[in-house]
């Protein structure tokens, strides 16, 4: 049998403790790879599924070695340790997810400061430091991938708000496509990848509508099995790119994105920075 893609490979992720994170790295981890994840909560928290050490669980059972390490991506000086500890028990690192992130939906007027340094701290910082901390320990890797959870930039009005979301998201990304031209000599891939619709994850649950949103969303599984398709690739020939889950999914060869639906046939709700929930074309089998 031939080996699979990412047995054996290190992914450093952050903020994997449940969700599309804790979805990703599950997925890598079916290959045996092994996976370093570095999120906040180590404790249960009462509305959210999972702490870093639940997750490392999952992720052995699904066939992968984990490393948990509790830290806060916005402090350098822990993300240098988390880094330095991955390498430490790994040997280096293949693949980079920046995948945490905070969301708060208000305008300008309702985002306190404190609340917009935590979004731009956690995505735009975080993002920074983690993908610093990796790239030394990337070089000379064979196929090395920083792979980014942010969407690609809209400029038209209706997706300039709202303002703190906005500017916290699109930092993501463009840090993410800077960084692709400043490693690509250097082989190292960086690309974003988004969905198309809402994906099941707390957030949807707790904040963008409950249950209806819920059943109107794409499991986890549409993002996860979207990243696993792009650091699989080749990575001095993929990168730079803002990535859609399902346009990936379609081009990797799949044929039917309903089998992501949580309710089949309902009406998919469309994220933000996006116009439809499938891509031009695409009609279920």
């Amino acid at each position: 049998m031939a080996a699979k893609p990412l047995s054996g490979k290190t992914m450093f992720i952050s903020g994997a403790s449940r969700g599309i994170g804790l979805a990703i790295a599950k997925r890598a981890a079916a290959d045996g790879a092994n996976v370093a994840l570095i999120a906040k909560t180590a404790e249960p928290h009462p509305k959210l599924e999972g702490t870093v050490y639940t997750a490392a669980e999952e992720i052995e059972e699904a066939g992968g070695q984990a490393l948990p390490i509790v830290g806060d991506i916005r402090d350098g000086d822990s993300v240098t340790a988390a880094v330095a500890q991955a390498v430490e028990r790994f040997g280096g690192i293949d693949i980079c997810v920046n995948n945490a992130s905070a969301i708060n939906l208000g305008s300008v007027e309702e985002v306190p400061l404190k609340r917009f340094d935590l979004m731009n701290g956690i995505q735009v910082r975080g993002t920074y430091a983690v993908s610093q901390a990796c790239i030394p320990h990337m070089k000379g890797r064979e196929n090395p991938h920083i792979l980014t959870l942010s969407p690609p930039i809209r400029l038209e009005q209706q997706w300039l708000t709202p303002t703190a979301y906005m500017m916290a998201k699109f930092g993501m990304t463009l840090c993410a496509l800077g960084i692709a031209e400043e490693l690509r000599d250097e082989g190292i891939a960086s690309n974003t990848l988004w969905p198309r619709t809402m994906v099941a994850t707390a957030a949807v649950q707790n904040l963008l509508g409950g249950d209806e949103a819920m059943a109107r969303a794409r499991k986890p599984e549409v993002y996860s099995d979207a990243a696993y398709a792009i650091v699989t690739r080749p990575a001095r020939e993929f990168t730079g790119q803002s990535l859609l889950c399902e346009d990936v999914l379609l081009d990797s060869g799949v044929t039917d994105l309903s089998v992501y639906d949580c309710v089949p046939g309902s009406d998919l709700g469309v994220d933000l920075w996006v116009d439809t929930p499938n891509p031009p074309g695409y009609s279920a089998p």
